[in-house]
């Protein structure tokens, strides 16, 4: 039975999706580690490679979504997507929960060891930094096209200036913009 490796990328940004994928590779392909650990250029290529000869999908959950049903039943949702849409297969998630999720096994670090999670990282990666990219002209002032939605000192410093927008995950509560007894 083939392996399908699963993993995703933008859990913790205060903006932006969360966007999993599952991959099947139907030969191997050479450079493939943890996206996080690749140059942006090299995960371009190797996104391009993959698309172009595995099995994958990839799901996304938007800012509204995520503030609706919580990232874990986002997740949970999308790891199941996955598992229907690609079939019978054997499932590795990188990380150490599955979310409710049955017939899934899990990994910590998978990323980096499994080339099928490896390139699931890459996809899920890329396809979320493509897509803060393209938002980032919506909403100059926040410079997501730079940091992607994350917690960054000049994204935290936007949001205390200009407030949140659209897509911009509410239920992410910041320390740093709560008000203070003091």
């Amino acid at each position: 039975m083939q392996l399908c490796g699963i993993d995703e990328a933008g859990r913790g940004p205060l903006a932006g999706p969360l966007t999993i994928a599952g991959v099947i590779l139907n030969h191997p392909i050479k450079g493939l580690a943890d996206s996080k650990k690749l140059t942006e250029k090299k995960r371009e290529i190797l996104f391009e490679e993959i698309c172009l000869t595995a099995t994958y999908h990839i799901v996304r959950f938007d800012a509204s979504q995520i503030d609706t049903m919580g990232l874990s039943a986002c997740l949970a949702q999308g790891l199941r997507e996955i598992m229907e849409r690609i079939g019978e297969a054997e499932y590795l998630y990188d990380g150490n929960s599955a979310f409710g999720v049955s017939g899934l096994k899990t990994m910590v670090k998978a990323d980096a060891t499994v080339p099928e999670v490896s390139a699931a990282s890459i996809l899920a990666k890329v396809s979320r930094d493509r897509e803060m990219v393209a938002l980032s002209p919506l909403y100059p002032e926040y410079g997501f096209e730079g940091h992607k939605g994350y917690g960054s000192a000049s994204h935290i410093e936007a949001i205390r200036r200009f407030g949140y927008c659209d897509i911009h995950r509410k239920s992410f509560k910041l320390k740093s913009l709560q008000p203070s007894l003091f």
